[in-house]
């Protein structure tokens, strides 16, 4: 029986899958797998190939450190095993035509894989809760916009959820009660969006023009007015932070919002100023 033994500096899956599909070519293989992650120093690279010394066996490694590669290198070496660099060949090759020097950052990959699925799922939850969809799930949210027509609340959400934040958006209506859920999402969380009168004044003319709608009361001045005193004064009672959206762009109102987060880990979450 031989053991196979997967080293990595990481979880050692990626390493794994490409044995497993070898092995798959060798019908009834008498190998077992053991896998060895976190490698991190030349002591650990020294532990594991003594164990597997005690046996037959192969030590197959993805280690990014040169120095752990070159301990692997001599420790194999010394005590006879088998060791087979899956990586170092790949990463030298890559440094001489691309013509830089590989970070040597251990589960790089796996953090770029994790963090590109966390994107994929903050976008889907965007577009689930969007415009006050599924308030049952708002606590869910690490961030809610809300605010009247037009105050860039679902082109905000989109942009930050694009970066890994699970973010919904809620319409102030003034004949609409708020949903219930609402007022379950922590304060500090939840944002109220406010624009100049005039500014929100041109976007819904625009906006009643291209529906082909007339733009009374909904592209009114004293209609306006009204619903951002109405906005605020919820905001004030509920103990949301108001932003200021007047001349920014999304990627200004996103930031900004961010800065107000409390406990924000910027490691988790995309960075907004890309």
């Amino acid at each position: 029986m031989l053991t196979i033994f997967i080293v990595s500096d990481a979880t050692g899956e990626t390493a794994e899958r490409v044995l497993r599909s070898a092995l798959v070519q060798f019908e009834g293989a008498p190998a077992t797998i053991v896998r060895r992650g976190d490698i991190l120093s030349e002591a650990q690279v020294r532990a594991v190939v003594h164990e597997a010394a005690q046996q037959p066996s192969l030590v197959m490694h993805t280690l990014v450190s040169d120095e752990l590669r070159r301990a692997m290198l001599e420790e194999a070496r010394r005590r006879g095993v088998d060791a087979l660099d899956l990586l170092g060949p790949v990463l030298d090759r890559l440094a001489t035509h691309l013509h830089l020097t590989p970070q040597e950052k251990p589960g790089l990959f796996q953090q770029l894989s994790e963090a590109r699925s966390r994107e994929i799922e903050a976008v889907e939850f965007a577009f689930r809760h969007d415009d006050g969809q599924q308030p049952d799930e708002l606590e869910w949210a690490e961030v809610v916009l809300v605010g009247i027509s037009r105050t860039m609340k679902t082109p905000t959400t989109l942009f930050m959820a694009y970066r890994g934040w699970f973010a919904a958006n809620v319409p102030i209506l003034e004949q609409v009660a708020l949903p219930e859920a609402l007022a379950r999402v922590p304060a500090e969380r939840v944002f109220c969006l406010m624009m100049a009168p005039a500014r929100l004044l041109e976007l819904r003319r625009a906006r009643a023009e291209h529906l082909g709608v007339p733009p009374e009361p909904y592209a009114s001045l004293a209609s306006i007015r009204r619903e951002l005193h109405h906005a605020q004064k919820i905001a004030l009672e509920q103990g949301w932070r108001s932003v200021d959206v007047t001349g920014k762009s999304v990627e200004e109102v996103a930031r900004e919002i961010l800065l107000l987060l409390p406990g924000r880990d910027p490691a988790q979450h995309g960075d907004l100023t890309a």
